[in-house]
Parts: C-alpha cells; structure tokens; sequence
C-alpha cells in the first residue's frame, strides 16, 4: 500500500489508521481520510493552495458591475466596459489587474469537457456565440441604455425606472443589462470552470497527473503543489478566492463577492437550503484531501456532491427572482418588477452552464442552451411581434417559468420563491 502523505493539517475530522497491515481476514486495512477544518494544505512547511488567477478574475469582475452604471466613464470611455471584459488598456483601477495576463472574456465557456475536450457536446463554436451574447449585453448598455439614461423608460422605450429609493436602467423591453451579463457571468465563468473544467477527471487525470500526484511531482511553475492538486485549488478559488480568510470562508459566506460566493452564502441563509454552503465547502475540502492521499473514487464522489449543490444554487435563485419580480409586478412596482426579473434573465442564462451529476460519459447541463433560450423567450414574448418584451409579461408565465425550472430539481417554486434574502 502507497505510503500515507502528510498534508500538514492541524485540526482533523477523521482518525487516520496508519497501519497498512492486513485484517482477520487477510483483507488489506484501508487507512480512514484525514480531512481538515479549513481549506489548509503543505508540504515541506508550505502551502502548496495557490489560487492567483481566480482572485484576479474575480477581482475584475467587480470592477465591471460598478462599471456598468458609471455612466460618466462610461461617456468618457465608450469601451471601457470591453476594455474590461478583455483586459485591455489599463481598464482596471488596480494597476495589478491591468498588468495580468488574464482576463474574463477569453475563460468565459471554456471549459474542456463543454467546450474544448475532444468529446466535449457544445464546442468551440458554441463557446464563440456565448461570448458574442456577452458583448451584445455590453453593446445594449452603450449603445442604448447609456444613451437614453436620461429619459423615463416606457413600453418599446430604454431609459430610466423609479424602484422605490432606486432607479433602475433598461431597454425598450424592460431588461438590465448589466442584471443579465453579472449573473450570465456566475455560470458562464465561475459554474462552468468549476464543474465542467477543473474538478472534471477529464483535466484531473489528463496525461500523467495520477502517477505524478502519486509520487507528489510538483507541477512546473511550483516547488510544492501537484497539477491535480492545482486544478482542484483553482476550482475552489472560484468561490472563495475573494474571501476574508481563504482557507475558513464559510464565517463570511455571502459577503465576500458578488458572484458565486455572493449567492452561495444567500441560498444557505434560506431555511430550505440550509446547510448547502457547509456541504459544499466540505466537499471542496475532502476532495482535495483525497487527491493529497490518492484516493480517486472519493475525490470523485466529491466532484459528484459539488455539481448537485452548484447547480441547485443556480436554480433556487433563478426561480427566486423570477418570484420576486411577480411580486413586485403584482405590487405595480415596475422597476422593482424589471430589476428581479432581470436578475432571473441572468440566471437563466447560467443554467446551461451547470451539470447533472454522473454524466461524465455524456456531460449535460440541467438545461441546454436552446431551453435556456426558450424559457427567456417566454418571459420576453420574443415569439410576439407586437411584445415588449418584460412590459407585457404576467404573473401566469414567470409562474409557468418557475415551475418549468424547479422540476428539474428537488425544490418546489414555493421553498426557493419564499426567501427574502
């Protein structure tokens, strides 16, 4: 039996059996998985978590929310929300981002079992026409909404929206852009890069990476980190690399960003999901801990819970949105209405970016692209010529909607539409 690593922990929810003898009946003792309290992991006295690149992206990304509603930069700098997007020409106010070679555009749907892997269903191509919908929601808000900002918003006419002390920007059908693109962006790089790439035996396992992390051959630009530990650790950056305390996030869960974290934390506030920010950090950390101590299934096994419990945050909030706006269109609060469904258009958007669990032989998402495309063409109308689009949509359809998302999963409209988070 391979000989136990030592992964440098110093609180342990597990005994290990250092023992490799054989049992009564002749069976080999399999030693138990020492897994740690928080996300800590070294060999040699160093950590061996580097996470650089989801610190940055995400980074960027708050940047660009603050960005869309800069109206004044905005007619200063008619690209800077591209400009961000790609990373290009000092975009960023932290001189550490515009000097990075990275950036979100280029990691948007990319991941390789979606969109590059040799097997992968959607594609290269596919990946081409997401991004292209991303700059249309960047091209809306110039070209339109920045444009006509100053004017009251009405049926067919962008401009501006009172919701209560607020006001809310949109097109001519009632949309925020800025709503669809950020929460797009939750699937699109964050959902996607973690179920789909990094912790996808596909990437994990590619090459040579078992034998090396077996024999703990640190990966080339690192003098203590194996590259299937490094995948892992890049896969949990993406919740947590803006963290107070990385490797202890879950005491500030929810406030940290305004991404995945950002809504991880607030479904788990929900009494009805409860405990999913727990399950999914634990998972995360007994996974990694696995590949430290080489043992695959249970690393797999933990891949498994982490696809159930993303996927399910994408879709309580989607429908929660979708909720919230009937309330506020039921209300007569318009803006109020426009901004939640908005946020549940970004949703939407993202669902094609989860992954049902154990489909790694034929990778799927809870939704397709083409039925994510369906269900914002019913809340548009975008099937009616004479719709404009959000003005005219009904409390029946984002019911029907809701109702259509949540039976792909194991809640029912009314647990993920009754949260006031």
């Amino acid at each position: 039996m391979k000989t136990i690593k030592s992964i440098g922990v110093i609180a342990l929810t597990a005994s290990l059996l250092m023992s490799c003898s054989s049992d009564d009946d002749g069976s080999p003792v399999t030693p138990e998985l020492v897994v740690p309290d928080t996300y800590s992991f070294t060999r040699g006295g160093q950590s061996t978590v580097r996470i650089p690149g989801q610190m940055e992206r995400i980074r960027m990304g708050e940047e660009i929310i603050g960005a869309f509603l800069n109206f004044d930069a905005l007619d200063a700098n008619t690209s800077l929300l591209d400009d961000m997007f790609t990373n290009a020409n000092d975009a960023f106010s932290e001189v550490a981002l515009n000097s990075s070679s990275r950036q979100i555009r280029n990691t948007l749907a990319s991941s390789e079992d979606f969109f590059e892997g040799d097997n992968a269903p959607l594609g290269a191509s596919q990946s081409v026409i997401l991004r292209t919908q991303f700059d249309t929601y960047i091209d809306g808000q110039i070209d339109d909404v920045r444009v006509n900002r100053n004017r009251n918003a009405a049926a067919g006419v962008s401009g501006q929206i009172v919701d209560g002390t607020s006001t809310r920007y949109v097109d001519g059908r009632g949309v925020e852009f800025n709503q669809i693109f950020t929460k797009g962006l939750i699937g699109g790089l964050m959902v996607d890069q973690i179920v789909n790439n990094y912790i996808s035996s596909s990437l994990l396992d590619e090459g040579s990476n078992r034998e090396d992390n077996d024999n703990e051959v640190a990966r080339n630009d690192s003098g203590t980190d194996t590259q299937m530990e490094h995948f892992w650790d890049e896969a949990y950056g993406y919740i947590y690399g803006n963290s107070q305390n990385v490797a202890n996030p879950n005491p500030t869960i929810g406030d940290d960003d305004r991404y995945l974290n950002r809504y991880v934390g607030l479904v788990d506030r929900d009494p009805d999901f409860n405990g999913i920010a727990t399950r999914i950090f634990e998972a995360f950390t007994r996974g990694r801990a696995a590949i430290t101590e080489s043992l695959y299934d249970v690393r797999d096994e933990q891949t498994e819970i982490l696809r159930e419990e993303i996927a399910r945050v994408i879709g309580v909030r989607a429908v929660f949105y979708l909720q919230s706006g009937r309330r506020e269109l039921e209300a007569g609060n318009m803006g109020g209405a426009f901004h939640d469904i908005s946020e549940g258009l970004g949703f939407i958007v993202s669902l094609q970016f989860t992954r049902v669990p154990n489909t790694n032989n034929a990778p799927r998402a809870y939704f397709t692209g083409a039925e994510v495309q369906g269900l914002i063409d019913r809340l548009l109308s975008a099937n009616d010529s004479a719709s404009n689009g959000l003005w005219d949509v009904t409390s029946d359809i984002l019911n029907a909607v809701s109702a259509d998302i949540a039976a792909e999963f194991d809640f029912t409209v009314e647990q993920a539409g009754d949260n006031q988070n």
